[in-house]
């Protein structure tokens, strides 16, 4: 698909087709070009667990999401947990000590870049996606054993739209930038 296509076509999506899985091959496509992008001084801290048997796509869905949630992403054939190694990026490698006030603020603008190159490459596979900030942190480092030492940030649920869905709105360039 042309690019600027797949940016103008992405949507988040929640209403998902049952009868259609993602695969373990598609979901590497997805993490393949996510680690394209870019990171603080080549970092690379990005870190993904993919969740993708029927059985425990369940099991998470109803024991680390919130029931809104849940209820947004029946059907999703994966899960896709996102998350970054803290005190790296941003960070003087040598000391330590962060390298501006954003600290760890940088991981997270990393992670942020990589998930939308996976979100933009799960659109030009015809793939829909909804990303989720409320989840159980908790849970579900328990149940992905996911270490103390990663920030987890995002749940991106993976599957294949039920229906098509319109674009919202969006507001034009001269609305939110300034040119000097």
């Amino acid at each position: 698909m042309e690019f600027d296509k797949v940016i103008e076509t992405r949507r988040s999506i929640r209403n998902y087709d049952k009868t259609k899985t993602v695969n373990k091959e598609t979901l590497e496509k997805l993490i393949y070009a996510a680690i394209q992008a870019p990171s603080w001084k080549n970092s690379q801290t990005a870190r993904y667990y993919c969740v993708s048997s029927k059985e425990m796509t369940e099991k998470f869905r109803n024991k680390c999401l919130p029931e809104f949630n849940a209820k947004r992403c029946e059907g999703v054939s994966a899960f896709i947990v996102t998350s970054f190694v803290k005190n790296i990026s941003g960070f003087n490698t040598e000391t330590g000590e962060k390298t501006n006030e954003l600290g760890n603020g940088w991981g997270i603008y990393d992670l942020g870049l990589h998930n939308e190159n996976l979100l933009l490459k799960a659109a030009d596979l015809g793939i829909a996606t909804l990303v989720m900030g409320i989840r159980n942190t908790e849970k579900i480092r328990e149940m992905l054993n996911i270490s103390e030492n990663e920030c987890i940030v995002s749940v991106i649920a993976v599957g294949y739209s039920e229906k098509r869905t319109v674009k919202p709105k969006r507001k034009q360039v001269e609305d939110i930038a300034k040119f000097f």
